[in-house]
């Protein structure tokens, strides 16, 4: 009996064994949960697992839902790799030895759960979901429907359609935004407001939407300067949200006149000569027709423009504007009037009246006088020169440069270019006055020099070279100028030339030199010519300390050989060919032994005073 125990109790125990093995053999399948991915792209998506169980029971298997039951797209067990034939992405699925599945390209019906299966013979199996979402950016909105001109009345109390966004091919479904001068219009969607939304999606048939919203409104007058657009708001792949906006645009709005606008459009004051632009308007829409009246008569004008060319003081006064809107509401005002000021400078006239003639030495008075809508400035001017500010001028003891002509200018300070202007001329009766002369250059004599002689007098002077030469006038201002080319002689460089001018009153005379250039070269560097002469000097001093050298030496050779032949210096046969061993220096050979040397000094010292 109790081996009977022992044997039951032994194959309890390899029964819990077999238990226990299986418990803990078990399969752990990871994927990514999700998968974002646009439309046309391409998407992987990744299955591993962790299991105990031989790699040669595994099986893996790729599934999707479709109308409630699982289907098979793709696998993988010890046999090799496939997909299934019988889905609408066989063409577009792959699995990779990894056991990852792709798909290429991307369809908006891609966009489901995917189920990745791991089965492991005995242990079992264990599986886990991926969710792939697509995306496809939508086209840019379109707005139609927004040409069609709304009236605006107090009776008005129905909606009328504004315009109509639609935005085509999204994925997922986006959203339509109206807009009014940049700021979002709330959505609402009851017909009984003033402004709301209908909405309207259509699912092509290749799965993106097409969204329409019409925008319906009652407007007033103040939106005819409004701007509206449409934007559509749409999803991302990792939670963006993006926008894409329409083209702006304004409403046709059609109104009546409630007030008439009538100004003046040219800047700053009128003055006579000036062209007048008179713009007459109204704050309804469309503008009427316009009727322009000064003192009951009647103006001819083109849509509300009232034009007046080359205006004078006449056309000022009062014009009067009627807009002929005949929608208008009652007690509105249609009629506008305008007042128009003309400003005028009368022309300037000179007292006395010229051309005038005066003697050099007299006084000479002038005035000038005018009459202006405003306060006026009149200004004596000569040569562009000031010379009054009071409408007179007095010259006192007038001369030949007083001669010319004077501008009287008159202005009108407040309207900027309103001026007129006179002029007098004046003419000095005198002798000729000459002007200092130009000296004339020539580079050598017999050169050819031309010279200038001005002169200022009335009657215009004449006048006499001497000597003479090729001659010309010129009138320059109140001067007479005179040229003349001529030879330059010996006589012209010396005496030079004169110049005479005269004429009934009286001569006058100038004399003009002549002369040669300088060079250049030593005129424009006397120092290079100084430091030339300095050199020139020193290189002669070095010749002459050489040649009286050169001098001394020879008289000293012959001193010396005049000496030898008078036996004057002891040189014997022995000393000769002493000598031979000696230095040659300067063509001479000299040695003394030094047995000698005392004794020969002693004899040359002692000679002398022995012949004295």
């Amino acid at each position: 009996m109790e081996r009977a125990m022992l044997g039951r109790f032994g194959i309890c125990c390899t029964l819990l064994a077999v238990a226990l093995q299986v418990c803990l053999a078990s399969v752990t399948v990871k994927v990514t949960p999700e998968v974002e991915v646009i439309k046309g792209e391409t998407a992987k998506l990744p299955c591993s697992y962790t299991t105990s169980a031989s790699a040669s029971a595994i099986v893996v298997q790729w599934l999707i839902e479709v109308a409630g039951a699982r289907k098979l797209i793709a696998f993988k067990s010890p046999q090799g790799i496939g997909v299934d034939p019988g889905t609408t992405m066989t063409d577009r699925l792959s699995m990779e030895d990894d056991l990852s599945i792709t798909i290429s390209p991307v369809m908006v019906e891609d966009e489901r759960i995917y189920i990745c299966q791991v089965t492991a013979g005995a242990v079992g199996f264990s599986e886990d979901k991926t969710q792939v979402k697509v995306f496809f950016a939508p086209e840019k909105p379109t707005i139609t429907g927004n040409n069609q001109a709304i009236t605006v009345s107090p009776e008005t109390d129905t909606s009328s359609e504004v315009g109509k966004c639609i935005s085509r091919n999204a994925y997922p479904q986006p959203r339509i935004i109206w807009f009014k001068d940049a700021t979002p219009l709330p959505e609402v969607k009851d017909q009984k407001e003033k402004t709301y939304m209908i909405p309207s999606v259509v699912k092509e048939a290749s799965g993106l939407y097409t969204m329409t919203s019409t925008l319906f409104m009652q407007p007033v007058k103040a939106d005819a300067k409004s701007v509206f657009h449409c934007t559509v708001e749409y999803s991302m792949p990792n939670n963006q949200i993006k926008q894409e906006s329409s083209d702006k645009f304004n409403l046709s709005l059609l109104y009546s006149t409630e007030t008439v606008f009538f100004k003046l459009k040219n800047q700053g004051p009128v003055k006579e000569g000036d062209e007048v632009l008179m713009e007459c308007e109204t704050d309804g829409n469309p503008q009427p027709e316009f009727e322009f009246y000064k003192e009951d008569g009647e103006l001819v004008a083109l849509k509300g423009m009232l034009k007046v060319k080359n205006v004078t003081r006449k056309d000022a006064g009062i014009y009067k504007c009627e807009a002929l809107d005949f929608d208008a509401e009652d007690g509105v005002e249609l009629t506008k009037t305008l007042s128009l000021n003309v400003h005028y400078l009368d022309p300037v006239a000179v007292i006395p009246e010229g051309p005038l003639l005066a003697a050099k030495g007299d006084t000479v008075e002038l005035q000038c006088k005018t009459k202006s809508s405003d306060e006026y400035t009149l200004e004596w001017k000569k040569d562009s020169k000031e010379l009054s500010q009071t409408g007179v001028l007095t010259l006192q003891s007038v001369s030949l440069a007083d001669a010319g002509v004077y501008l009287c200018v008159g202005a009108v300070p407040s309207v900027p270019g309103l001026r007129k202007q006179a002029n007098v001329t004046l003419t000095v009766t005198g002798a000729p006055e000459m002007a200092a002369p130009l000296n004339g250059f020539v580079d050598k004599e017999g050169g050819m020099v031309t010279l200038n002689c001005s002169a200022l007098g009335h009657p215009s002077p004449q006048f006499t070279w001497t000597p003479s030469g090729k001659e010309s006038v010129t009138v320059v201002g109140n001067k007479v100028i005179s040229t003349v080319t001529l030879e330059a002689s010996a006589v012209v460089l010396k005496d030079g030339v004169i110049c005479e001018a005269y004429n009934k009153h009286g001569r006058d005379s100038k004399n003009f030199k002549v002369s040669i250039k300088s060079d250049p070269d030593k005129t424009s560097n006397p120092n290079a010519a100084n430091r030339a002469e300095k050199q020139q000097g020193g290189s002669s001093a070095v010749v002459i300390a050489v040649v009286v050298c050169v001098l001394l030496l020879l008289l000293l050779v012959a001193l010396l050989f005049f000496l030898s032949k008078k036996g004057k210096l002891s040189c014997g046969k022995q000393d000769k060919k002493d000598v031979a061993s000696g230095e040659v220096k300067g063509g001479i050979v000299v040695e003394m032994k030094s047995s000698e040397k005392g004794n020969e000094e002693a004899g040359l010292l002692n000679k002398p005073h022995a012949e004295q």
